[in-house]
């Protein structure tokens, strides 16, 4: 029987658009232990219309620009206007290994009040990663507890 959502993917996956596809891949692969699993090129044999890869038990789908189909990446938009949260088994290593290999790291690894030890970084290519690593699990009342002091430090 034909299953609604294919083996391997989750009920919401990411697609990542970006003008380097291909460099894009490579990087993924040095910083997140990324396994490509398909590459499908266009009709120019030079721009990646479709690939898939794997970082931990996710499939994120990358693409090149595609302007005609307003496909463009942060790079072209001068921004992005998503971001990804990616859970690592080590946010501190994972954070290490992006920036050696081009990452700007946006802000280091912290422990925040949902249990979480999470730092960001923009990728060479404009998107915005938020790695993590769960470290406690935190009731709800403790994360609104938490997040009160966070916006009374703020002030």
């Amino acid at each position: 029987m034909i299953k609604s959502i294919p083996d391997g993917f989750h009920s919401a996956t990411i697609c990542l658009t970006l003008k380097d596809a291909s460099a894009a891949i490579e990087f993924y692969k040095k910083a997140f232990d990324a396994q490509e699993l398909f590459r499908m090129m266009g009709k120019d044999g030079k721009q990646i219309m479709h690939a898939e890869i794997k970082i931990g038990d996710s499939i994120i789908m990358i693409n090149d620009e595609f302007p005609q189909m307003n496909f463009r990446s942060p790079q072209s938009i001068g921004g992005s206007g998503s971001g990804v949260y990616l859970y690592m088994n080590n946010v501190d290593d994972t954070l290490k290994k992006a920036a050696a290999n081009g990452a700007k790291i946006t802000m280091p690894a912290t422990d925040v009040f949902w249990g979480d030890r999470m730092g960001s970084m923009e990728d060479p290519f404009g998107h915005i990663w938020s790695i993590a690593t769960h470290v406690k699990d935190v009731s709800p009342e403790e994360m609104i507890k938490g997040a009160q002091e966070m916006k009374e430090n703020c002030q």
